[in-house]
């Protein structure tokens, strides 16, 4: 029976994961703050060095404010790169395996077509060059791992694309969502369950290296929001027109990738993950948010 050693409690993914390895029956020991703090690389050695004996570690904690990044791009980089060494170096004195997750934005969403595993990396902003060299120092220092990247993440917790398009889908008659930047919107819970499923296949042959998963099918941004209220039809409020509208025509600080399509072929064929529909993962999310409006409205 495998023991996991989760850094991050309180992220989309870190609270997935620790829900569903409570519910499996996996040993498993969870580190945050304050035992260990991401932008202090000397804590999180300290940390995993203390703790109870492990035979993977999951890392789950990230800087991922994408366009703060671009004047945080140090404090982006201890979280991203420097930390995700540190835990690698712990991890290879313990005997341990590492898993990582990673992100699309280590391309630069030039690529016509799903990007795969062997695909050249080229970031466009300090968010996709942190992430990058998280990945590269992990691999120059630890042999057992596996970088798993993904995108555009949403869950019924923190914050993401779902709950802000509901939020402002309430307040707003229409509201104007990019239409050519392209990607697979991924369910927290379903990176979870992945996670799960790769740490307990760490031992196969030919486990570990770099992969990505994502939701099966691809949309818009503008694609997505229509979606979100397709299927919130019946709820309490007036659905808004969603316009498409350009990237230029919504200026950000950081450039996001115009492809953020993941081909996802390997994950599946060297773990047997099968990918959910990402309407059918979105349909999940949107009851799991109504049961939680319906519990606050009755508390």
């Amino acid at each position: 029976m495998t023991s996991i050693l989760q850094i991050g409690a309180n992220g989309q993914v870190a609270s997935e994961l620790r829900r569903q390895l409570a519910a499996s029956g996996v040993a498993h020991q969870v580190l945050a703050r304050p035992e260990l703090d991401m932008a202090e690389p000397a804590s999180v050695e300290r940390a995993i060095d203390a703790a109870e004996p492990f035979d993977i570690l999951i890392n789950c904690a990230a800087y991922t404010a994408v366009d703060r990044a671009e004047e945080e791009e140090e404090l982006a980089r201890a979280v991203n790169a420097l930390s995700v060494e540190a835990a690698a170096r712990a991890c290879k004195r313990r005997g341990a395996a590492m898993i990582h997750i990673s992100t699309d934005y280590v391309f630069d969403g030039e690529k016509d077509g799903a990007y795969t595993e062997d695909d050249p990396v080229a970031p466009i902003g300090a968010y996709g060059r942190t992430k990058l060299e998280g990945e590269q120092r992990l691999a120059d220092v630890l042999e057992r791992f596996a970088i798993v990247r993904t995108a555009w993440v949403y869950s019924h917790h923190g914050n993401n694309f779902v709950k802000t398009m509901l939020r402002v889908g309430r307040e707003r008659d229409a509201l104007r969502v990019v239409d050519d930047q392209h990607g697979c919107p991924t369910q927290a819970g379903d990176i979870a369950r992945m996670l799960v499923a790769v740490a307990g296949q760490m031992d196969k042959p030919g486990a570990g290296g770099i992969y990505h998963y994502c939701g099966a099918g691809e949309t818009s941004w503008c694609g997505f929001a229509r979606e979100i209220f397709e299927q919130t039809a019946g709820w309490a409020f007036a659905a808004p027109h969603v316009e498409a509208i350009e990237t230029k025509d919504y200026p950000t600080p950081a450039r996001r990738p115009k492809n953020s399509v993941l081909s996802t072929s390997k994950i599946e064929q060297q773990f047997a993950i099968e990918p959910r529909d990402w309407r059918d993962a979105l349909a999940e999310t949107l009851q799991e948010l109504a049961r939680n409006e319906d519990a606050s409205h009755h508390a």
